[in-house]
């Protein structure tokens, strides 16, 4: 039977899963030192790792070219939920804020105001919880650039330590959701691949 294909969110989700997986007794030693390589083994050849950008995670389970993929609850929010969310990792931990140049009181005042940010799905459901109308713009690069320059009245980002903003004179305004990384599963894989993925779940569980 082929592989179960789990598609693994390249960088520090990476290296924390493949932490997860040696800590259950699965071989890494192929993504330990993987080269180039974007698909590996692991363990005892059962499982196939695929390495891929964050929102790309998704969208090879969501077409199910990927059985399963490990992926932070932030892109998962920003990029759709055609999957099922199974479990909580427990790594990967920080929280989306919104944010703004210290003491610049961003809810005074009746004028609609400008959000940059990364996410703008989990921005604009931020404020439409609130009822404000705000104007929001994508930034793709560092959004705390955008208050600096004068584009923006503030941020919603990913925020860990908070060093980056006060660096640039930035401050918390309001925590909006604290996110971790999570384990997804294809619909149709949940289907005809039951017990192996339950089986692979139960055991990643005991160890988070």
């Amino acid at each position: 039977m082929q592989p179960l294909r789990i598609a693994l969110t390249k960088g520090r989700l990476e290296k924390s899963t493949v932490q997860l997986f040696e800590q259950v007794g699965m071989d890494c030693s192929a993504l330990r030192e993987k080269g180039r390589r974007l698909i590996l083994p692991v363990g005892d050849g059962s499982l196939q790792a695929v390495l891929a950008k964050a929102a790309d995670v998704i969208t090879y389970v969501e077409h199910g070219v990927c059985d399963l993929g490990v992926v932070g609850k932030d892109t998962i929010m920003e990029h759709g939920s055609h999957f099922f969310e199974i479990l909580d990792l427990n790594f990967g931990r920080c929280g989306f804020a919104l944010a703004a140049p210290k003491g610049s009181r961003f809810y005074e005042g009746y004028r609609v105001k400008t959000v940059a940010t990364k996410y703008p799905n989990v921005a604009r459901r931020f404020f439409e919880s609130k009822a404000m109308d705000v104007r929001i713009i994508k930034i793709e690069g560092s959004v705390e650039l955008a208050p600096l320059l004068g584009l923006a009245d503030g941020i919603v980002d990913i925020v860990e330590t908070g060093a980056t903003l006060r660096e640039n004179g930035l401050e918390v305004i309001e925590p909006i959701v604290q996110v971790s990384a999570r384990l997804i599963v294809n619909g149709a894989s949940m289907k005809l691949r039951k017990r192996e993925i339950e089986d692979l779940a139960a055991c990643l569980e005991r160890e988070v």
